[in-house]
């Protein structure tokens, strides 16, 4: 139902309530006037609708939180800055997994030299595959 119809249907339903409210004994009569003033009274005040809407924004559209075109250059630095964030934490991942290989590789290498690891150790077949599983 729309509102129109919504509107004419209490408008039938109140003047048929009305109609018969003469036909009532009058203990009903002032029961039901009294509870109406008492639901009159405890009614809400009318209040303005708040309603809070959240709106998805992205790293790109940072601008949009400021609704003026002038700070457009916001939205594009706000996009740099969060990719050039992503680009040197990769470079900071890359160059901590290389210097871990380095380090696993060159205590390999001083255990060799230092002659706690024989050289034929290198021929095992079973060293082989350590250190093949390990990148080195």
């Amino acid at each position: 139902m729309n509102n129109a119809q919504e509107l004419d249907f209490a408008y039938k339903v109140r003047h048929a309530l009305n109609e018969k409210t003469d036909d009532l004994p009058a203990n009903i009569t002032e029961n039901l006037a009294s509870s109406r003033k008492i639901a009159i009274s405890r009614k809400k005040k009318d209040s303005p609708l708040r309603v809070f809407v959240r709106r998805n924004v992205f790293a790109g559209q940072v601008g949009a939180f400021f609704g003026d075109p002038a700070y457009y250059w916001l939205s594009r630095v706000g996009a740099l800055l969060t990719v050039a964030a992503l680009l040197g934490g990769l470079s900071g991942i890359y160059h901590a997994e290389k210097q871990r290989k380095l380090h696993e590789s060159a205590e390999i290498d001083i255990a060799v030299v230092s002659d706690e690891l024989p050289p034929s150790a290198y021929l095992d077949n079973g060293f082989k595959a350590y250190l093949d599983k390990r990148g080195i």
